[in-house]
């Protein structure tokens, strides 16, 4: 077993790994930017090196300072987690030609199911996935003259993918043949830009399927098991917002003959580590869309029904050279699992806002009343905004005196803005006159399927 690991991470799962070392007893080393000196990570490590300052391509980007942190503090193996560098082929070359070892599969397995289109083709030769090779799954990739061939044969709608993409990026749907080239155009530019590689390829594209994952374990030494599956289909914008274990409405034979497909594929691909299988899923059929070589963000749902920790159990003593402590029969399913991923959006725009968080309540702690308030405060300033908004007016302190309108509605006996009424006379003799106020609910459509449901009116604050 190693003595000292070095995480290539930050955040959550630099935090999720520094847990798995400290119940096997192993020191960690983190590597940080100049802008998460003070995180969590860096203070709970043993050691932590920075290198480089805030952007990420000159710090947890940056290959050679990740390597000659490794060096200086005398770690044996480098951890890359998810994102950055995990399924980068020539980082982990490179981390073994260093004489450390890569906790995670070897460098040429990355290459050949980390491309998109390599990976189909790997799929497609091997029988252990035959699903890949139905007529909606075909993968040709687009070269200069041939869109138009390709979308024939395939048939419309197709889906323009990048091979080399990833996080819902790179991916345009076609309905047209008119739309066809521009498509392809602004996909290829949008993947140079984001993965550095324009290639590009297409896909049949399926009106109504559900986002199916088979999480698979590979020892390196001929041994590969499953682990159940994920269900990610409630997505917005091609990103996964729900993901859930097990899967709903699937039949289990169905989930057993696909994830033995996928555990005889990792076999014969030599695969080592912890990766996942993803499919789509319509009509009783699935169909493979690619392979993650690293622990995903939605591991933990499938570590809660299924007992076993990917990151301690498989990850770090699969790197170290150990066998798998078990078989797919020991492999059972117990109860259900739900993550969400929480966004900071505008309710109007669903765009990305930042700001300060006032009050976070964890779940499964005493403050559950707390975390309820805290969530209707957040629906009121959100049905607020909506209000202000909608009627193209500045907010109005509630212990302001009457707008403009409203003396103008005493001046014509109370007919005046319709969002007003006269009130019975006070004891002065004068009118007082209150102001209705309409509730908008949040809307309802959220792109990629997902619904958000509109709350119930709150009561009014005391």
């Amino acid at each position: 077993m190693f003595k000292k690991i070095l995480i290539a991470n930050r955040g959550e799962i630099a935090l999720r790994i520094l847990r798995a070392c400290r119940e096997l007893g192993i020191k960690t080393v983190v590597v940080y930017s100049a802008a998460d000196r003070d995180a969590k990570h860096v203070k709970l490590a043993d050691e932590a090196v920075c290198i480089g300052p805030a952007p990420s391509a000159q710090s947890y980007l940056k290959i050679p300072a990740i390597i000659a942190a490794a060096e200086v503090t005398g770690a044996e193996a480098i951890h890359p987690g998810y994102g950055f560098l995990s399924e980068n082929a020539d980082f982990a070359e490179r981390v073994e030609r260093s004489g450390f070892t890569f906790i995670g599969p070897t460098p040429e397995t990355i290459r050949l199911m980390g491309d998109k289109v390599s990976a189909k083709h790997a799929m497609i030769k091997r029988p252990a996935c035959p699903a890949c090779r139905a007529p909606k799954a075909r993968c040709p990739t687009i070269r200069r003259k041939s869109p138009w061939r390709i979308a024939r044969a395939v048939g419309y709608p197709v889906i323009i993918k990048a091979a080399g993409g990833g996080g819902g990026r790179g991916m345009r749907v076609v309905h047209t043949e008119a739309a066809l080239v521009n498509a392809v155009q602004m996909t290829k530019a949008e993947a140079a830009a984001a993965f550095g590689n324009p290639q590009v390829y297409m896909e049949k594209f399926l009106e109504n399927p559900r986002h199916v994952e088979i999480q698979v374990l590979a020892d390196g030494h001929g041994n590969a098991i499953y682990l159940g599956e994920r269900d990610c289909s409630m997505q917005r914008r091609h990103q996964k917002v729900i993901e859930e274990a097990p899967a709903p409405g699937i039949p289990r034979r169905l989930i057993e003959r696909i994830g033995d497909r996928c555990a005889d594929a990792c076999k014969k691909i030599g695969y080592r580590g912890a990766g996942t299988f993803e499919f789509l899923y319509e009509n009783g059929e699935f169909y493979f869309i690619e392979m993650n070589t690293r622990v995903q963000v939605e591991h933990p749902v499938t570590e809660l029904v299924t007992g076993v920790d990917i990151v301690k159990q498989m990850q770090i003593r699969i790197a170290a050279g150990e066998k798998l402590p078990f078989t797919q029969r020991d492999i059972t399913i117990r109860g259900h699992a739900i993550e969400c991923r929480i966004n900071a959006e505008d309710p109007l725009k669903f765009m990305p806002v930042a700001g300060p968080h006032h009050d976070v309540a964890p779940a499964g702690r005493p403050r559950r009343a707390r975390g309820l308030a805290c969530v209707q405060r957040l629906l009121r300033a959100a049905e607020l905004r909506l209000d202000d908004r909608q009627a193209h007016r500045p907010r109005r302190h509630p212990r302001a005196g009457p707008g403009p309108h409203a003396h103008r509605a005493v001046g014509d006996g109370g007919r005046g803005h319709p969002d007003q009424h006269p009130a019975a006379p006070r004891a002065d003799g004068r009118r007082q006159v209150h102001r209705r106020r309409h509730r908008h609910p949040l809307p309802r459509a959220v792109d990629g399927g997902a619904q958000a449901l509109s709350p119930r009116p709150l009561p009014a604050r005391r």
